[in-house]
């Protein structure tokens, strides 16, 4: 099993490789225009996703977003940005692919809407209750 994965993985650069350049011949692109055009999106949109990735957090630990959400979301721009930055058309497709799934359009994965706080304690009110008559 582990030969087959690894087969996998050091074919599969190599046939992205030789699709991109069959690709790069049919439509008149350069194949060098096209890789450093994806490896430059890629790494723009890692770049992005790094910076969003912390606002995410932040604002799941103040309890404003579910986390699995936020982090399910940064994950699927992650693995997308990394498949852009490899070379080749069916890497950069697959990597169109996942940013195009609507993840965040159905049902919150947590139980908790967003717009209600789960700040641990900072909403609450501690002390000892007497009535005044």
């Amino acid at each position: 099993m582990r030969f087959v994965v690894s087969l996998i993985v050091l074919i599969f650069p190599i046939l992205d490789v030789l699709a991109t350049m069959r690709f790069a011949r049919w439509t008149g692109i350069p194949t060098l225009a096209w890789l450093v055009a994806s490896a430059v999106a890629g790494a723009l949109l890692l770049r992005n996703e790094r910076l969003s990735f912390r606002a995410k957090t932040l604002a799941a630990l103040r309890g404003d977003q579910p986390l699995m959400r936020g982090l399910l979301d940064s994950c699927r721009r992650i693995l997308a940005a990394l498949l852009l930055i490899l070379p080749g058309v069916v890497s950069d497709v697959i990597a169109l692919l996942l940013l195009l799934l609507p993840i965040n359009l159905g049902a919150p994965l947590a139980t908790q809407p967003a717009g209600v706080s789960r700040s641990f304690g900072r909403d609450s009110l501690e002390g000892d209750f007497h009535r005044v008559d």
